[in-house]
């Protein structure tokens, strides 16, 4: 007898009441506030979050506040689930069509990234997305991953654990040599140039976190296509991406980037719901990667199970989103943040950020004792400012900005700088408090 989405893991004679009740579970699309936000006036927009009004809040990339729509599809989801957990639960994920969850919420990151919702993983995070990447891939002895010194702690160790398992090895080079000359053209005669005849992939971040450099991903891709031209396909050299700092400030069509699979957390510049992620890939990745946790989103892995025999069909999207229970208030509530920002406008943020990005690099760089890491350019460059104080540590400058009840951070790197952010829930009036301040304290 053919499995259903509900035989995939309750088979009891209460299976019924989930069809039965199946009304109860709250679609994604039901998540509009009751006093709808003036999404054309900035101060609006500002008044949808809950943040401590007494404070400047420049560090929301680490980790965002919910706005109000967000917030609303939580706690609706969450008293279904707690009125009923298993009616809730069980018809929104094992339901076929309209009424499945999980694929409503890869529609609307899809209709945000400019994909298909079939090429999408739902994860937790970056972390669990860059791992899931490169445990995945089909490397054998003797390959190599090609990554930079610029990249963050997570997606290091998930290629230095993923490599180490199979006998493959990974190599970091340096894109640039100064923050004061970087050339997009020279970044990708780099990458170029060390790709050798073992490189299977390539792995580098969007926006770096160290220095909030942003990386020309499309000449990235072109200059890796130029390699791919003559080898083989299984051969071939993929282009991976770590892009939570670009995602939700940057043009949000990341498809037409160039790379292969892209893995970001929707919980920082997207105001998602904390815990909530993605991952995109082409259908050609997906087929050849191997899937690391077992999921339930994909029906053929489980039919397999229980006849007793491997998966017969190659690994889609799907096979990739970890299975098991997790807060499913959460993770069913992503499709409201995509919708914020569809209302607000995507190009109106990227505007936004950079304007008020721009205002902050231009006043430290009139500071004559501040080193500014971060480039001027716009196209180098996004939502994060990251620079010194001479005879000042990064630390003592974010704590005394704190006291003065400005949120900064440090960047946590071997090498640590100061670091600012500003988002769309800051005005230039708050800029300008940062940057008087700053020129008080040194």
């Amino acid at each position: 007898m053919p499995l259903t989405r509900r035989d995939f893991l309750i088979r009891s004679s209460l299976s019924f009441a989930a069809g039965a009740f199946s009304p109860l579970v709250v679609r994604a699309d039901n998540t509009k506030p009751s006093t709808p936000a003036d999404f054309k006036d900035w101060e609006s927009v500002r008044q949808e979050f809950e943040l401590a009004p007494d404070y400047v809040h420049l560090a929301l990339f680490f980790l965002a506040s919910h706005p109000r729509p967000v917030r609303q599809a939580i706690e609706q989801y969450r008293e279904k689930i707690d009125a009923n957990p298993f009616i809730a639960v069980d018809s929104a994920i094992f339901e076929s069509g309209n009424e499945n969850i999980p694929v409503q919420v890869c529609r609307a990151i899809a209709s945000y990234i400019g994909g298909d919702p079939q090429d999408i993983a739902l994860t937790q995070n970056t972390t669990t997305g860059l791992a899931l990447l490169y445990h995945g891939l089909p490397l054998r002895e003797g390959d190599e991953i090609l990554t930079t010194t610029h990249d963050h702690y997570v997606h290091h160790e998930s290629i230095r654990l993923a490599t180490g398992r199979c006998g493959a090895t990974w190599r970091k080079i340096p894109l640039f040599d100064s923050y004061n000359a970087i050339s997009p053209d020279e970044i990708a005669q780099r990458v170029r140039k060390a790709i050798g005849p073992k490189t299977r992939a390539v792995g580098v971040t969007w926006v770096h976190s160290s220095s909030g450099v942003r990386l020309p991903i499309a000449r990235i891709a072109e200059s890796i296509a130029d390699a791919n031209r003559d080898r083989e396909e299984n051969d071939r050299v993929l282009l991976i991406v770590d892009g939570v700092h670009g995602l939700g400030v940057e043009d949000p069509k990341i498809t037409a980037l160039g790379c292969d699979a892209f893995a970001a957390g929707t919980h920082k510049w997207m105001f998602g719901p904390r815990g909530t992620g993605f991952i995109w890939a082409k259908p050609a990745v997906w087929r050849k990667m191997r899937p690391v946790i077992p999921s339930f989103f994909s029906l053929e892995p489980f039919e397999a199970w229980e006849q007793e025999h491997a998966p017969q069909t190659s690994a889609r999207a799907a096979c990739f989103s970890p299975g098991g229970f997790q807060a499913f208030e959460h993770y069913f509530a992503l499709p409201a943040a995509v919708h914020f920002h569809q209302n607000i406008g995507p190009a109106r943020i990227t505007s936004r950020t950079h304007e008020l990005n721009a205002q902050m690099k231009d006043g430290l760089a009139r500071m004559s004792n501040v080193q500014l890491y971060t480039p001027r350019d716009e196209n180098l460059s996004a939502g994060m400012v990251c620079f010194d104080v001479k005879g000042m540590k990064p630390q003592q400058l974010v704590k005394r900005l704190l006291d003065q009840r400005i949120v900064a951070s440090t960047t946590p790197y071997r090498v640590s700088y100061a670091r600012l952010a500003c988002s769309v829930v800051n005005t230039p009036q708050e800029v300008d408090t940062a940057l008087r301040t700053i020129r008080d304290l040194t």
